[in-house]
């Protein structure tokens, strides 16, 4: 664990060097998985994660690839057919993101453009 700066002006400068390392700015796309517990259990939700996470890895090391983010979240409110998902800045939502589904979700939306149609649960795009 990192110790925290104790000041807000140290606090922002940690946090400013913490987006840098983490490369903001750079990403095409961000996936925000819901892992439970109420759309799905957490050990489901927990699977989905660890694939989505070697998933990303995996695109974010191939040259000429979109750049991707995840981030793990406890709740996005659709506490049905989970894993559920979103896809920023296409604001596409997802349901039923097992790790077999995260695979096509990746594949076909997150680098190849196109949404997966029949784990789409609805739309709502952010530009």
């Amino acid at each position: 664990m990192h110790e925290q700066p104790h000041g807000p002006e140290e606090r922002l400068a940690a946090a400013r060097d913490a987006a840098a390392q983490r490369e903001l700015g750079t990403y095409q796309r961000h996936i925000f998985l819901c892992t439970g517990p109420d759309c799905c259990s957490p050990d489901d939700g927990q699977r989905a994660w660890e694939r989505l996470k070697s998933l990303a890895a995996r695109v974010n090391r191939t040259p000429g690839a979109p750049k991707l983010y995840r981030t793990k979240v406890g709740c996005l409110r659709i506490c049905q057919a989970g894993p559920t998902g979103v896809v920023y800045p296409d604001g596409t939502w997802y349901a039923c993101l097992t790790p077999e589904n995260l695979e096509r979700v990746v594949t076909e939306h997150l680098i190849g453009g196109r949404e997966v149609d029949d784990l789409v649960i609805g739309r709502n795009p952010l530009r």
